[in-house]
C-alpha cells in the first residue's frame, strides 16, 4: 500500500508541476514597461560579493557574537568532562 501512495503522490506532484509550467507565461525581459528605468547591471565581482560573500560574512559575525557573548555557566554545558555516571551501581539479583 505504501508504493501505491508514493506513486500517487509523485504523479500528483509531477502533474501539478507540469500544469504550472504550461500555464505560466514566459518572462518578457526584452519588452520594457512604461516608466521602467533600470540602472546599470552588476559585475560578476559585485554579484558574488552581494549574494555570496556578504551573507557568509553576516553569518560569521552573528555566530561570533553569539559565542563571545555566551554567558551560560560551565556546569550547564554538556561536555565529556562534566557527564556524571553512577560508579557504584548495584544490580538486583
Amino acid at each position: 500500500m505504501d508504493k501505491k501512495n508514493a506513486l500517487r503522490a509523485g504523479a500528483l506532484a509531477a502533474g501539478t508541476t507540469l500544469m504550472m509550467l504550461l500555464m505560466s507565461s514566459p518572462a518578457s525581459a526584452l519588452v520594457r514597461d512604461d516608466g521602467d528605468d533600470p540602472g546599470p547591471g552588476l559585475s560578476v565581482i559585485e554579484t558574488l560579493g552581494l549574494y555570496v560573500i556578504a551573507p557568509i560574512a553576516l553569518f560569521a559575525v552573528i555566530a561570533g557574537l553569539v559565542m563571545v557573548l555566551d554567558r551560560s555557566q560551565e556546569k550547564h554545558r554538556v561536555t565529556s568532562t562534566n557527564i556524571k555516571t553512577k560508579a557504584n551501581a548495584q544490580s538486583k539479583a
